[in-house]
């Protein structure tokens, strides 16, 4: 990683263990502060548990999980729950509640933590609805939407917050090529606007590379590479290479 980029999360030697599965062996990661990293790897390695990690909803067995300096094993529930303001994500299923129309879901964050006023509500949440595609579209239930509708629902959401992270857990899962690269576009375009940290997982190569500053690879428990995405593309390592690969039947460039 180039040197004096600035750092906001550090995964040191981190090692956890799920149902007697040895899952994440030694990870260590150093996610860029105002960069999109994507992590890519087979199937059951362990991408979600890094971000389950990262957020403080796992702790590890052993090794650090540090965001913006502080180590979340030495602090309380009530300064994780601080360190937690920082970060939004958007889930696979984007989340949202069925009950409550795209207007109200997006809102949903801000009336919980009571920051402020309805008035204000009812400027900012069209405004973010109308940035992710979804002017006029705030009086519509979850049911009514598309698969990519309900993606642009729960992105407006994350970013209504302010977040100075953001973490996508395959966002583009369940959605046809086109509607995938549409999200993934919309996600760069709003990266360029509000500027966050992306931390994404993600299995869509090679999609995936336009969007992404960094990408790393887990594998076998551990991070086997990380480099710019256009470095990484390139990789000599036959391991990288193989998976790069076999997804998508992607040429790689010749080394």
């Amino acid at each position: 990683m180039s040197a004096g980029l600035p750092i906001i999360i550090k995964l040191e030697g981190v090692e956890k263990t799920l149902g007697g599965q040895p899952v994440l062996k030694g990870v260590n990661l150093n996610i860029p502060k105002g960069q999109i990293t994507t992590i890519i790897g087979p199937s059951g390695e362990g991408k979600s548990v890094m971000l389950k990690h990262i957020i403080g909803l796992i702790r590890p067995d052993r090794g650090k999980v540090i965001v913006d300096g502080t180590d979340l094993a030495r602090i309380n529930d009530r300064e994780l729950n601080d360190i937690r303001k920082k970060f939004a994500m958007l889930f696979q299923s984007a989340a949202l509640f069925d009950s409550m129309n795209v207007f109200d879901n997006v809102a949903f964050p801000l009336r919980e933590k009571r920051m402020v006023a309805e008035q204000e509500i009812c400027r900012w949440v069209p405004e973010m609805l109308e940035r992710v595609g979804l002017g006029n579209m705030g009086h519509k239930f979850p049911a009514e939407l598309s698969g990519g509708m309900k993606k642009r629902a729960g992105l407006a959401r994350a970013l209504v917050m302010g977040p100075e992270i953001i973490l996508f857990d395959e966002p583009t899962t369940g959605l046809d090529p086109l509607m995938a690269h549409a999200i993934h576009d919309l996600i760069l375009a709003m990266h360029k606007t509000f500027g966050f940290t992306g931390i994404m997982v993600s299995h869509e190569i090679p999609e995936i590379f336009p969007i992404s500053d960094w990408v790393a690879m887990l594998k076998n428990g551990k991070i086997i590479a990380m480099k710019p995405s256009d470095e990484f593309q390139r990789t000599s390592d036959p391991v990288v290479r193989e998976f790069i690969s076999v997804n998508n039947g992607i040429q790689l460039t010749p080394v």
